[in-house]
């Protein structure tokens, strides 16, 4: 089976962001307990997050505390409110069924209950849905399909067209009668003693404590993903972390905390029994070893601590999967089961934020595949993940409100350099505000440039496009990009200045102040910010000619965009070229279908390798392999021309992916660094209801050179100008055509075989 290559973006829903969800918080999302009362339901990938979806403690609700509710006023044709998530999926079996009670008020249109599957191309949807309307009380409903033996995912959700309420509570998704969603273990289920508290008192961590607290956290996530008693499921290990802290914090020096996180794992999880047979490292398709030389050091746990970890390590057992951990089948990614949100908790906590962080540095330290190009010179800087959590501990202590918590967590996650790397239903990222200037800006030649207009009267706001934008409400854009910087996690300078400018607008609904450079001269501009919710985002900045996806461009070259490709259509596309002169792929978006193979396959014309990539070990946690290696296979209609590719830093994901394959294919790659994220997604929760992301999988060319934070080097390097702006050229497409145009043979008309 064919990789389907998944991009996980808060901005993105649909097949192409389906998502390994952990398979015991499908047992949580699934009853609506465990979530925030009056916030959007916990766990869940997508939905509407203008407050007509939440969690509903209010009202009685079919069992337990509480229901999902969604109360929809729009009584536009189309108009609805959804509630969506999706895991990977192998197929097996012959029966899927999606059920769950559901009750309504008032409800004009209807309620629906919908999953389905999807394929690799994200054909074969499979959609069906149940609608219930009007008035009704609690009643099941159940939706059953035949199992899509080439699905790679399921969806599933409930969705209110219309106007009224309609709530949804105790959903179940099964194969075969059996559940996809196995209940709460029982080592946890009888664990409560943390559920609303973690009891752990701190204010500002002190040098020793910092230190104390580094060494509890790397002990902590070690024993995790190694200890046959945790491996197997048999401790809640968060509230065993609640158990230890306070003597932790209390100790005055190394050796009393090492004393007391050795008695702790004596009462917790115990001696390792000695394994037979024993799991041993297989080093010969090894990209990645452990990072565990600490283990070992006494210096740094004493002889007692050290020696109960080695032997922890010694007899670990071959395994397929952990308790916490799988890889995805098919693909490799790392997927977190058995991970609570702990949406309910009320911050600040301190024992909770220490959880966040312990969890999310220790499955960067033992899943992320790009662990070894976090730091910006991974040769001078060894260290560079240990001091991350040296150095976000005290951060983490001290954050005495929710909105410190979060900012905490932002700062943490972009130490990893990963542009796919995001934090869903989580705010402080800066600049913070309801409103947005109408405009959209760009990073153009080091600094902020208006680009394009978000709404039909974006001219009415005083900005031009190619204005230079130097200051806003007072700030010199300069010294905003430095302070929001740290915020924001991307591979590369060109991915963060993206991000940066898309949201650099953001601010109070009210008129702002705009120093702007044009034409030479200094002047200011109010312009009002607006509502997110009037402005069109179906560009999102990106660089493609508008029109059809297929064009003939003058001087007989064919242009294809592959923002609006339909990959079903992909010979029509190759038959369409057949006497042009040359074949232009744009790619400065991100692509509405997945064309890899079915665009690529019809570029070669003798079989070639593009990409291999490598997985994390869940036996030897830490260490990863080389994995698959994937090509392009000849198939007609074969287009015999000359190909060329244009990229930037819109550029991300399977973007980059088909970039990649399309070069191995021949192609030229034209335009500027891309965003330098490419892999499938894994999802880490995170207590207070968050998403962590990354990427899961690391991304190679076939010659073992990486593509993490390189993003896809052109071959021919142009980035736009603000003269080019502010004139509407589009400069890399015209340096593609003129670079056709110097070859020597001209790009001569070619037909399709």
């Amino acid at each position: 089976m064919r990789l389907h290559w998944w991009f996980a973006c808060i901005l993105l829903a649909g097949p192409a962001a389906a998502q390994s969800g952990p398979q015991w918080n499908l047992a949580e999302i699934f009853s609506f307990d465990y979530g925030l009362p009056g916030a959007f339901p916990a766990g869940w990938t997508y939905g509407t997050s203008d407050g007509t979806v939440v969690t509903d403690c209010t009202t009685t609700a079919h069992s337990g505390a509480c229901s999902a509710r969604i109360t929809h006023g729009t009584p536009a044709s189309g108009a609805y409110s959804y509630l969506q998530s999706a895991i990977a999926f192998q197929p097996s079996g012959s029966t899927l069924q999606w059920s769950g009670w559901v009750r309504t008020s008032a409800v004009n249109g209807a309620a629906a209950l919908y999953f389905g599957q999807v394929d690799a191309n994200d054909n074969g949807l499979n959609y069906q849905n149940l609608n219930v309307q009007g008035t009704t009380g609690w009643t099941h409903y159940s939706i059953t399909l035949p199992v899509n033996s080439q699905a790679e995912a399921i969806y599933f959700g409930f969705q209110l067209n219309g106007t009224g309420s309609a709530w949804v509570d105790d959903l179940q998704l099964s194969l075969d009668g059996q559940s996809l969603a196995p209940a709460i273990p029982s080592g946890f289920a009888s664990d409560h003693q943390f559920d609303l508290t973690s009891l752990v008192g701190l204010s500002n961590a002190s040098d020793v404590q910092t230190q104390n607290l580094f060494v509890l956290g790397k002990v902590w996530g070690f024993l995790k993903y190694y200890h046959p008693a945790l491996t197997s499921g048999q401790r809640n290990w968060d509230y065993d972390l609640f158990r230890v802290l306070p003597a932790v914090l209390a100790a005055p020096d190394a050796p009393t905390a090492n004393q007391a996180i050795s008695d702790w794992i004596s009462a917790t999880a115990g001696a390792p029994p000695t394994c037979s047979p024993c799991a041993t490292l297989d080093t010969s398709d090894l990209y990645l070893g452990t990072h565990l030389d600490w283990i070992a050091d006494t210096s740094l746990l004493g002889s007692s601590l050290s020696q109960t970890l080695q032997s922890v390590y010694a007899n670990r057992t071959p395994q397929a999967q952990s308790f916490f951990v799988s890889l995805v089948p098919g693909v490799g990614n790392p997927s977190f089961q058995f991970e609570s949100y702990y949406s309910k908790i009320p911050f600040p906590d301190r024992g909770y934020q220490l959880l966040a962080l312990f969890r999310a540095w220790n499955m960067v330290e033992y899943f992320y595949p790009n662990r070894d190009v976090m730091a910006d010179d991974p040769a001078a800087d060894p260290t560079y993940w240990d001091d991350v959590l040296k150095q976000s501990i005290p951060v983490f202590a001290a954050a005495q409100n929710t909105l410190a918590y979060e900012q905490a967590v932002l700062l943490f996650k972009a130490h990893i350099n990963d542009t796919h790397s995001g934090i869903s239903n989580l705010g402080g990222l800066p600049p913070s505000g309801a409103c947005q200037l109408p405009v959209q800006i760009r990073f153009v030649e080091g600094v902020p440039v208006v680009t394009g207009y978000l709404s039909a009267n974006g001219a009415s706001s005083g900005l031009q496009i190619g204005d230079v934008v130097q200051n806003l409400d007072g700030n010199n854009t300069a010294d905003l990009v430095t302070v929001w910087s740290p915020y924001y996690t991307d591979s590369n300078q060109a991915a963060r200045l993206r991000d940066i400018a898309n949201n650099m607008t953001w601010g109070t609904c009210a008129y702002s102040s705009v120093m702007v450079l044009r034409g030479g001269q200094q002047l200011t501009v109010n312009p009002l910010r607006v509502a997110y919710s009037t402005l069109d985002f179906t560009s999102n900045g990106e660089d493609d000619r508008p029109g059809p996806a297929f064009q003939i461009l003058p001087g007989n070259i064919a242009y294809l965009k592959l923002s609006s490709v339909d990959a079903s259509q992909s010979a029509s596309y190759i038959q369409s070229a057949a006497g042009t002169r040359a074949l232009i792929i744009d790619i400065r978006n991100y692509p509405s279908n997945f064309v890899v193979f079915t665009l690529g396959d019809l570029l070669v014309s003798q079989p070639v390798n593009f990409v291999q990539f490598t997985n994390g070990d869940v036996t030897t946690p830490g260490a990863f392999h080389w994995g698959s290696i994937l090509g392009l296979t000849p198939a007609r209609p074969y287009y015999p021309g000359k190909v060329v590719v244009l990229v930037n830093e819109i550029t991300q994901s399977q973007a980059e992916y088909t970039a990649l394959a399309f070069r191995a294919a021949g192609a030229t790659i034209v335009g500027s660094t891309t965003a330098g994220a490419d892999g499938n997604v894994s999802m880490v929760p995170l207590p207070g209801g968050f998403w962590f992301y990354f990427s899961g999988i690391g991304v190679f060319y076939p010659n073992h050179k990486p593509t993490q934070r390189v993003g896809i080097v052109p071959d021919v390097i142009v980035t736009p100008t603000i003269a080019g702006i502010q004139a509407g050229r589009d400069e890399v497409l015209d340096a593609a055509i003129r670079f056709l145009e110097m070859r020597k043979d001209k790009g001569k008309p070619v037909g399709v075989q």
